[in-house]
């Protein structure tokens, strides 16, 4: 059984767009992060993105985990896994 989900892309229906509403702001990003790292779009986008632009979207991504997760989070959400 897969371990990761991208099942918000799949059943929102609601209003799309950033800066109306901190929901629909939210909203917009699960989205977009979700259709983002859809595989298909990952094996096109991945070869195209410069080393530098890879090297941004890592240090970003890390440092949102490091500041908004707890390690056991961390291991939980984003690892999946049961920690150290």
């Amino acid at each position: 059984m897969a371990k990761h989900t991208h099942s918000f892309v799949e059943t929102h229906d609601g209003f799309l767009g950033y800066g109306m509403d901190r929901q629909t702001d939210e909203d917009t990003v699960a989205v977009y992060l979700q259709k983002f790292s859809d595989d298909d779009l990952m094996k096109v986008m991945l070869k195209r993105m410069s080393d530098a632009e890879l090297a941004e979207v890592f240090e970003m991504v890390s440092k949102l985990l490091k500041v908004h997760l707890t390690e056991p989070e961390y291991h939980r959400y984003f690892l999946k896994d049961d920690g150290p």
